[in-house]
């Protein structure tokens, strides 16, 4: 069977809509591993009559006879067990009608309830909701547990344990002003919780700027809301906006806002530090073979001397992670905020014959001192939590105070 294209993914599994969403790109390094990469001891299924004995036995025996015409869908799951027995939620395999709903995730528009996800402990967890989505507003949080999905029209009603991604796609989503109930476990309540929320169309921003007036200093405050198609095009965008702004007295420097950021494209994530550093690695990446490929800054970047400090939270992962953690490292840039979510593994995408296509974990990501952040996260050096029952942005204010009064 011919694998007729390579990308890597880095991010966090995404569920926008809930459908999720991945960040990828290409790397000669790890497509010359699928060319020579090899099992230890490869399986030869052609010498096994369990597959055939097994077929067999359905042929003879099921009772609804017509569901064994349609091969494709056995082969599907076949090899859907197959991937799943790695018991990594990461790696997927994606038959075609999943794999059209990815692609069109990664356009950036779509419908759905606006909620990220990734596993904690491999149960399924919210990532983040994303602003202004039907999640957000209902009150879904960063670091919620899914442990019960409701879908009355769909006739669904179970709990999440053992549900893949895929299958938290097909559960979650649904068209525009239907209902999904969703029930969460949050840290530090005594019950679940159950929300309700009516899916709509979600449109998601990649980058924008506000102007904040401080003790009369004007701030740049950037919002990069993931590192997707649009991305660095939006950035250069935004970064010539900010050069017009540091040509006045009262330019007090850059905010960088990655809370809620699942993460996305590597070559985004490089790019974004990339601004910020003069020079050296902004991430290791470490393959299954142990082999190391460093990836440093890229380009001469325009606020490699602004003061800048970064905000993160629970949902800011994987390339999100990637750039706090090198702006840290780099330039000791004060990270304001919460433990990030903690996704280091790298996801690689090939598409294969009947528009199917299959996500690999082929590698790790460390920061530029060698630290993992997988199941860690990176911990702010200011930790504040933004309270829900007030309308200050309490992350924001302390950044504020960071770069204005230090």
């Amino acid at each position: 069977m011919k694998l007729n294209r390579v990308r890597n993914l880095i991010l966090i599994f995404t569920l926008l809509i809930l459908s999720f969403t991945a960040g990828w790109r290409l790397s000669q390094a790890y497509s010359d591993q699928w060319g020579n990469g090899r099992l230890s001891a490869p399986l030869d299924f052609t010498k096994s009559s369990l597959f055939t004995e097994v077929y067999q036995l359905l042929d003879q025996l099921y009772l609804e006879k017509d569901q064994l015409g349609n091969q494709k869908n056995l082969l599907y799951g076949s090899i859907k067990g197959m991937v799943a027995s790695l018991g990594d939620p990461y790696t997927v395999f994606l038959p075609p009608e999943d794999n059209e709903k990815f692609k069109e995730d990664m356009a950036g528009s779509f419908g759905g309830v606006g909620i990220e996800l990734g596993y904690k402990n491999r149960q399924l967890a919210v990532i983040a909701p994303l602003e202004g989505t039907p999640a957000q507003k209902a009150g879904v949080r960063a670091g919620d547990l899914i442990a019960h999905i409701k879908d009355e029209e769909k006739g669904i009603d179970q709990d999440s344990l053992d549900l893949s991604l895929v299958e938290a796609v097909e559960i979650i989503r649904g068209p525009k002003g239907s209902a999904v109930f969703l029930t969460l476990i949050r840290e530090g309540a005594d019950e679940p919780i159950e929300i309700k929320l009516i899916r709509d169309e979600i449109i998601i921003p990649r980058v924008t700027l506000e102007i904040i007036t401080e003790n009369n200093r004007k701030v740049a405050y950037i919002v990069l809301a993931r590192f997707g198609d649009s991305t660095i095009e939006q950035w250069d965008e935004i970064i010539e906006q900010v050069n017009q702004l540091k040509n006045q007295n009262n330019f007090a420097g850059v905010i960088l806002d990655l809370r809620n950021n699942p993460g996305g494209y590597l070559d985004g994530a490089v790019y974004v530090a990339s601004e910020f550093v003069a020079r050296g690695a902004i991430v290791h990446q470490e393959s299954n073979l142990g082999n190391k490929q460093t990836f440093s800054v890229n380009r001469q970047g325009k606020l490699t001397q602004d003061p800048l400090v970064v905000i993160v939270n629970q949902g800011s992962a994987s390339a999100a992670e990637i750039v706090a953690g090198a702006l840290r490292e780099q330039r000791g840039i004060v990270v304001v905020g919460q433990t990030t979510f903690g996704k280091g593994t790298i996801q690689q995408s090939k598409d294969l014959a009947d528009e199917a296509s299959i996500h690999i974990t082929i590698a790790r990501w460390l920061l530029p001192s060698g630290a993992q952040i997988h199941q860690q996260g990176i911990e702010p050096d200011i930790e504040v939590d933004d309270n829900f029952e007030t309308e200050e942005d309490e992350m924001l204010q302390a950044a504020l105070d960071q770069l204005i009064n230090h």
